[in-house]
Formats: C-alpha cells, structure tokens, sequence
C-alpha cells in the first residue's frame, strides 16, 4: 500500500504502478498520473512494460547497462524507429520492386503480397506506381509500437536478446 506524500512535491517517482493491478485500477492510476503531471509535476514512472507507458510519457529516459543511451519524447523515438518505412500491399511484387527500385528506394518482401519500403515517401510510392500503371490495395507509413522501438534502440545495450520466433531454454 502507498501514500501520497502530504506535501506537494513537484518531482514524484513511481516503480511499476501498475503491476498486478486490474484493469479499473490501471485507468485509475493513469488518471491519478496526468493530472499531476497537468498540476506542472514531473512526474517518473519506471516500468519495464513499454505498453504501460505508450499512452501516457511525454519523454522517455533509457538506460541499459548503467548508461543513458535517450531522453527523447516519445514522438521522436517511434520516429525514428520507423525508419520512413512504407507497407506497400501489390499482387504485383516484382513491378512494385522494379519500378520503386528505379527510383532509389529499398525494397524487401515482407509477407505474400507485401512489400516494406524505405527511402520513399509514400505519396511518391502513390505517384510512381499510379504513373507505372502498377496495381495496389494499401499503402500505410510503418508505425512501430513503443516495444518495438525500444526493442530497436537497445539491441546493442543489453545482455540478454530476444529471438523472434525461439522458445526460452
């Protein structure tokens, strides 16, 4: 159990508020969390669950093996994480890559039908393929989850890496 403090601190810290609380209890406290934020507190949450955190940090400070590796908002790190990458959905795979190739960008396959793109905006993926005559179904900028990207910025940080795909032994 935990107390406010009975002064008005402006820099309050808290350690995983949330942990093994249900649901009601979690708005609750993300309620209690912005509005001393919106009283002009600062207001510290650790949390090792990136979901936690995703719809209420302004700012993020990471630190992995002793070292800061950011102090960013939350804005500039999911920026950067996506790399300017473009999900391109085409049942013409190898006209998308040929014509979008031509144009400087970075073309991979990611699943039947999907293309990841980089180097492009995706309102010239549009004009390329339209100007091409290359069919598509869906365009969308790749948005990366908060997890996501700070799986990304720690890679090298860490000790222990996750394997997509692998079991724990």
């Amino acid at each position: 159990r935990w107390r406010m403090p009975s002064e008005n601190p402006p820099v309050l810290m808290f350690d995983e508020p949330v942990n093994g609380l249900d649901p009601e209890g979690i708005t609750w406290i993300r309620g209690l969390l912005r509005s001393l934020a919106a009283e002009g507190r600062a207001v510290l949450v650790s949390s090792h669950l990136m979901s936690e955190l995703e719809g209420g940090a302004d700012r993020l400070v990471v630190i992995g093996r002793g070292r800061l590796i950011a102090d960013t908002s939350v804005a500039d790190l999911l920026a950067a994480a996506s790399g300017g990458r473009v999900e391109l959905r085409t049942a013409e795979r190898q006209e998308a890559m040929t014509v979008l190739a031509r144009a400087g960008a970075t073309v991979t396959a990611a699943d039947a039908g999907v293309l990841t793109v980089a180097g492009v905006p995706a309102e010239r993926i549009i004009a390329l393929l339209t100007g091409a005559g290359v069919a598509f179904s869906g365009i969308s900028e790749h948005r990366p989850t908060l997890e996501e990207a700070y799986m990304e910025l720690t890679r090298d940080a860490v000790e222990f890496q996750a394997v997509a795909g692998r079991e724990a032994r």
